[in-house]
């Protein structure tokens, strides 16, 4: 089954700045939704932002809107999530998922071809 990947994870300082993308293998994001998501230790995975097809619409978790922005280059078939201002409760592994089934955009269970995930380290 075809996956996306993430990448562009790393250690940073608080303040500082990261850019992940998400590219797909064996499929085609272009007609796509993608959302992202990411899971702290010990905790739940959770909604970070959404971007449809076009990239024209995005949503973002309350957490990161300001901080966070989702862009797409269908041409490449990726998605880019630029993050600004981390902080270390944005401490967490982030995965990319593509939206296929009905649903709100913020739940888990619309999304499906997970990758393995990228890790996130704010430090203080």
């Amino acid at each position: 089954q075809a996956q996306l990947a993430e990448s562009g994870g790393g250690l940073v300082q608080a303040g500082g700045s990261l850019r992940l993308s998400c590219a797909a293998s064996g499929r085609t994001l272009s007609v796509y939704e993608v959302g992202w998501f990411r899971q702290a230790p010990g905790k739940e995975r959770e909604f970070v932002a959404t971007i449809n097809w076009s990239g024209s619409t995005t949503y973002y978790a309350d957490s990161v809107k300001g901080r966070f922005t989702l862009s797409r280059d269908n041409a490449k078939n990726t998605v880019y999530l630029q993050m600004n201002s981390l902080k270390p409760e944005d401490t967490a592994v982030y995965f990319c998922a593509q939206r296929v089934y009905s649903g709100n955009y913020y739940s888990l269970n619309s999304y499906d071809y997970w990758g393995q995930g990228t890790q996130v380290t704010v430090s203080s």
